[in-house]
C-alpha cells in the first residue's frame, strides 16, 4: 500500500495544491504579505497559498501532532541584517494559523486535546494517500 510518506515530497505537494485549489481560497490580505521577517519580498507564485497549505498538510501527516510554533520554526530562515551577522528568524504565524483553520474547516486535520497541536484526520489521511497512489501509478 502506498502512503504519503513513501512518495516524493515535491510531487505530492504540487498535486495536493492542485486538489486544494477548489477547497481553499487565498484571503485578499495575503497578496501583499511576506511569509516571515527573514524574507524581503512577498511570494511571486500565484498559487503560493495552496502550495503552503499542501506543505502544511503533509507536515502534519508526517510529524503530527504539530503546532504553530513548530511550523513557524520549520518555515523560518536566515534573517540577513545588513552588516551584522545573520540570525535565524521564524516564519509568519498568522499565515500558518489561517491555513490550519482552513484545513480544519475542510475536516482534513483536527485539534488535539490539551493544546498539543493538530493531527491529521482519517479523511485527511485518505486524501493524501489517494494523491500518493495516483503519483505512483
Amino acid at each position: 500500500m502506498v502512503s504519503a510518506r513513501d512518495t516524493d515530497a515535491s510531487k505530492l505537494i504540487e498535486k495536493t495544491a492542485e486538489q486544494l485549489k477548489e477547497k481553499i481560497q487565498m484571503p485578499e490580505w495575503a497578496l501583499n504579505v511576506k511569509t516571515g521577517m527573514h524574507k524581503e519580498r512577498p511570494p511571486e507564485q500565484s498559487n503560493w497559498w495552496q502550495l503552503r497549505a499542501a506543505s502544511i498538510l503533509r507536515k502534519v501527516y508526517v510529524d503530527g501532532p504539530v503546532g504553530v510554533s513548530r511550523l513557524r520554526s520549520f518555515y523560518g530562515g536566515r534573517h540577513r541584517r545588513g552588516h551584522k551577522p545573520p540570525h535565524f528568524a521564524k516564519g509568519s504565524g498568522k499565515i500558518l494559523r489561517v491555513i490550519l483553520q482552513d484545513l480544519e474547516k475542510q475536516n482534513l486535520i483536527k485539534k488535539m486535546d490539551k493544546r498539543k497541536g493538530r493531527i491529521i484526520t482519517p479523511e485527511g489521511q485518505k486524501f493524501l494517500d489517494g494523491i500518493a497512489k495516483s503519483i505512483k501509478a
